[in-house]
């Protein structure tokens, strides 16, 4: 990164990105969390507990649900009933696969 920005202008230029990250999320319900856990290790409740951590990292009150509710962009029980469908037996293969646990 260029030296003339500053660290405000950092914070700035992440917190945009951030917000256009949970944005290209919250339009994009055709893509379903183990889709996105089987191609990068996270999805959108990883978001949202990083997103937790993060406040509370800085004192702040903010639980699971609160937590979810603003990456989702609406409570997560209403996100499911609307766009999660069931995981494929493909999907359930490749989410073990790149998740063994063992």
């Amino acid at each position: 990164m260029s030296s003339d920005h500053t660290s405000q202008q950092t914070l700035e230029l992440e917190a945009a990105a951030f917000r256009r990250l949970v944005s290209h999320l919250q339009e994009r319900t055709d893509v379903q969390n183990i889709d996105l856990m089987n191609l990068s290790g996270f999805c959108r409740n990883c978001l949202s507990r990083w997103y937790m951590e993060a406040a509370q990292e800085q004192g702040l009150s903010l639980d699971k649900e609160s937590a979810r509710e603003i990456i989702y962009g609406m409570p997560y029980d209403e996100w499911k009933n609307k766009y999660q469908t069931p995981a494929t037996e493909d999907q359930k293969a490749a989410f073990e696969k790149t998740h063994n646990n063992s």
